[in-house]
């Protein structure tokens, strides 16, 4: 996605800024002004009530029987009594008070809206339509989109050469996809989940072949980042008569693809029972108290170029950053062609740092970096990996890397596309915005040319 210039804050962004603080700042003064003492006492039993929210949810993962019960009922209970002490005391202000938080959050976001980079499109490359497409379909992802869409059957009709996946028996995706470039297919595409997408993907990269996504999985993340119409899947293969190219990078995790991101750690472990498809939740609950707990698991330490992370329980390597500073726009990433590996390590070892997660600004416990390389080690020579989902066991250190626009990703040329996520508040910058002085250009006429023999006054 191509960046532009940051252009001037304009007057009303300027005074946008202002309506936000002073929104804020009235939504904090009001419930204080109104009950007083008892107000103060409000507030601090508030942000007690949220850390005390945040450590019931670790001893709730991080154990079992009826201590686990009995952490989850404090962390459903702490919040709703803290809610209701509100309503009871200082109902009225709470409401207003809420009010002006929602108008000092959306004035602030309209005003930094001026600050943030523009950020465009990606830019589309025009080329010919293929003649020998081959597509992959796994009838079975996304709960039997392929059918259900008549993905099959359009595709054919648009001369493309279909094969079914067969739920029943495991098949070699990457040896399927190498034999249709042998048999001279000029185009490779996917109708399934993000980790068949990533095995076809690595093929059509290693060729020079364009790539085409059919949004049929189950969250297509990949499709969504690519701005792809996730609701309509049979929409994704107009992409072979009237379609464009897209420039994105692939990671790579010690040699194996993935197009969205490459776990380690607890979730990578979970993701490794045989019981977690058909029983997500549970295996989570079963599995999490000894991995966070570290009784079990690998102790992992992740070199992201110059930083070191040391033992952390989980860390998520992905192709690209995701947003991390605002919950509109979590589980999303704004470019897929920045070079940049997103890095995301959580390293927590008990209740108070759990409730610092949720309280300081800059946790301890969380680490947010990009990097070129990213090096996975362990005290032992094999580590369980989730790449795109799919469960893996590679050798320890694992190299991930990333190829700058490495794939061509052939797109409908009239799709969704990408709608920008909010900027995040930055109440620091909203304060500079809310002080800047808006000058008035002096207009400045141009000189008469002097005639010849006239004389110049002094």
């Amino acid at each position: 996605m191509s960046v532009s210039e940051t252009p001037p804050p304009r007057r009303a962004e300027r005074w946008a800024a202002r309506a936000s603080l002073f929104a804020a700042t009235l939504a904090v003064l009001l419930p204080l002004v109104h009950g007083g003492v008892e107000g103060v006492l409000l507030l601090a039993a508030a942000v007690a009530g949220l850390a005390l929210t945040a450590a019931a949810l670790w001893w709730a993962l991080t154990r079992r029987g009826p201590a686990r019960w009995a952490a989850a009922l404090l962390a459903i209970a702490t919040p709703a009594a803290v809610i209701v002490l509100f309503a009871v005391t200082l109902w009225w202000a709470l409401v207003l008070s809420l009010a002006l938080w929602a108008a000092a959050v959306w004035a602030g976001r309209y005003a930094l809206r001026s600050t943030r980079t523009r950020t465009t499109h990606q830019r589309e490359h025009r080329t010919r339509p293929p003649l020998r497409p081959f597509i992959l379909m796994n009838p079975s992802s996304g709960g039997g989109k392929v059918a259900r869409f008549g993905l099959r059957e359009k595709a054919e009709r648009l001369g493309a050469r279909v094969v079914l996946l067969d739920p029943e028996q495991h098949q070699d995706v990457t040896a399927l996809a190498r034999a249709a470039v042998a048999d001279g297919a000029d185009l490779l595409g996917v109708a399934g989940g993000d980790g068949t997408q990533a095995l076809v993907a690595a093929v059509a990269a290693a060729h020079g072949l364009p790539f085409l996504v059919i949004a049929a999985g189950t969250r297509n993340h990949f499709a969504m980042d690519l701005g792809l119409d996730r609701a309509d899947p049979a929409a994704c293969l107009d992409a072979l008569t009237n379609g464009v190219e897209l420039r994105v990078d692939l990671g790579f995790a010690g040699g194996h693809a993935f197009v969205n991101n490459a776990s380690f750690g607890a979730y990578a472990a979970v993701v490794q029972s045989p019981a977690y498809r058909d029983d997500k939740i549970g295996t989570i609950l079963e599995l999490l108290p000894e991995l966070l707990t570290r009784q079990r698991g690998p102790r992992l330490t992740a070199h992201a170029d110059d930083t070191t992370l040391a033992a952390p329980q989980a860390v998520l390597v992905s192709n690209n950053p995701y947003r991390t500073g605002d919950p509109a726009g979590l589980g999303r990433r704004e470019r897929l062609d920045s070079g940049r590996l997103g890095v995301l390590g959580i390293t927590l070892d008990s209740a108070a740092e759990a409730a610092a997660l949720l309280l300081s600004p800059q946790p301890d416990g969380l680490a947010v970096l990009t990097a070129r390389d990213v090096v996975i080690d362990a005290d032992r020579a094999e580590i369980e990996v989730g790449l795109d989902g799919e469960a893996l066991v590679l050798p320890t250190p694992v190299h991930c890397r990333i190829e700058h626009a490495a794939l061509r990703v052939r797109v409908p040329k009239k799709r969704p596309r990408v709608s920008a996520a909010p900027p995040p508040l930055d109440w620091h910058r909203l304060r500079e915005l809310a002080a800047t002085v808006g000058r008035t250009a002096v207009v400045r006429h141009p000189r008469r040319p002097q005639a010849t023999g006239e004389r110049r006054e002094p």
